[in-house]
């Protein structure tokens, strides 16, 4: 069943899959190779940080069931340094699909096949998509390995050798487990109960570690300004969320720093891309006098990982940096509005979750918003008070230890 809001892309895809399902019954049928005999493995994840961190264990499944495998991982460029820090994982290529390149940025259809079709010659005994999308699942076809798997939730099922069910019940990581298991041949039962964020964040994860040269430029940006406080805690608050549907108003932000630099005695570390410099520039002023680092667009990828490593805690909206936070073990709280927790939450057991109960939330159209929702902070993210915030801010510090603003860490 496709998985997929906008009604008429929905009508183009099933008719798209209708003509594919027709070319497909006229192939050979192939023979999945044996797990014993594969020795070279494709992994498509071309989507944004966070969901490169959330393939986190099924690509540490993947190197489990294959450990003498090469595994070949084609990211966005924007996740290429990253990508390259996951254990497991032996060599990493980009890929921007300009349908997930933001701006105008991205490879034309045209350059995206060449360089799918170039992976032939590397000869893959297995393909595997962790994203279920038409085209990336044309990419694969493409590559000409000799069993492919992958979500058909958006199309292009019909190209795939094992086209696994997504479950929507569950969390993208357990989805990305059971494809995992289903391509090297191991049964998924199409009846699999529930699974939210907390079975998944229990799953095991490749490992991820921090360069030294990554830890040098986040010590070097957290003592640049005159504002730090030596000695105090540090408490992130995240602006920005990619998506203005998932954006928590700077307002109730500005309460939660207010409060932590009250009650904690924390230094306030503002973080945030570079769309998101504004908004942390009215976050600034409206926590004056406390003590603030704004690093709003002032720290890559790595550096930003190492910071927030350091912090006692980081209030954020569900975007990349929550998941960066929750692999590198901070300790955080997650503001949610339309996106499901259960299948988006962070991949931690040091956090909570803060969201609110309507009837049409969560909708999970990120990409396509209703109407009502645009131009403005959805009713579903309004509704959340910093209150509530604060009282889950406490109650992960309580079970760190550090509610009294030790935060030493």
């Amino acid at each position: 069943m496709l998985q997929i809001a906008d009604p008429w892309e929905r009508v183009a895809v099933a008719a798209a899959d209708t003509g594919l399902r027709a070319v497909a019954a006229l192939r050979r049928r192939r023979a999945r190779p044996e797990v014993s005999r594969v020795r070279r493995v494709l992994v498509l994840r071309l989507e944004r940080i966070g969901d490169l961190l959330m393939s986190l264990p099924a690509l540490y499944a993947l190197r489990e069931r294959v450990p003498s495998a090469a595994i070949d991982l084609v990211v966005g460029s924007w996740n290429q340094e990253l990508a390259r820090l996951i254990a497991g994982i032996d060599s990493v290529e980009s890929m921007d699909a300009t349908w997930l390149a933001r701006g105008a940025g991205g490879q034309g259809w045209a350059s995206l096949a060449r360089q799918a079709r170039g992976w032939r010659s590397r000869r893959y005994d297995l393909a595997v998509n962790l994203e279920g999308d038409i085209r990336s699942n044309m990419l694969l076809g493409l590559a000409g390995a000799a069993w492919t798997a992958g979500f058909g939730m958006a199309g292009g099922g019909p190209l795939l050798d094992d086209c696994v069910p997504f479950d929507p019940r569950s969390h993208t990581a357990v989805n990305g487990v059971r494809l995992v298991s289903a391509a090297l041949g191991e049964r998924v039962g199409d009846d699999a109960p529930m699974e939210g964020r907390d079975a998944a964040s229990r799953l095991p994860r490749s490992a991820l570690t921090i360069p030294a040269s990554a830890t040098e430029e986040a010590g070097r940006l957290l003592s640049r300004a005159d504002a730090r406080q030596d000695g105090a805690p540090l408490v992130g608050l995240h602006v920005g969320a990619g998506r203005a549907i998932k954006e928590w108003p700077v307002a109730r932000m500005a309460e939660i720093g207010s409060w932590a630099a009250r009650e904690l005695g924390a230094a306030l570390v503002l973080t945030g891309g570079r769309g998101d410099q504004a908004a942390a520039q009215r976050l600034q002023d409206a926590l004056a006098p406390a003590a603030v680092i704004n690093l709003a667009g002032a720290a890559g990828l790595l550096p930003l990982a190492a910071v927030l490593s350091r912090l006692v805690l980081f209030v954020t909206p569900d975007t990349g940096p929550m998941h960066l936070a929750a692999t590198v073990g901070t300790p955080l709280v997650a503001v949610f509005g339309p996106s499901s927790p259960d299948r988006w939450g962070p991949l931690s057991r040091r956090c909570a979750v803060v969201r609110i109960d309507l009837p049409c939330s969560p909708c999970n159209r990120i990409r396509d918003p209703p109407a009502r929702c645009l131009g403005h902070t959805p009713d579903c993210l309004e509704g959340i008070a910093a209150g509530r915030v604060i009282e889950a801010a406490k109650s992960v510090l309580r079970a760190e230890g550090k509610e009294d603003g030790d935060g030493s860490r």
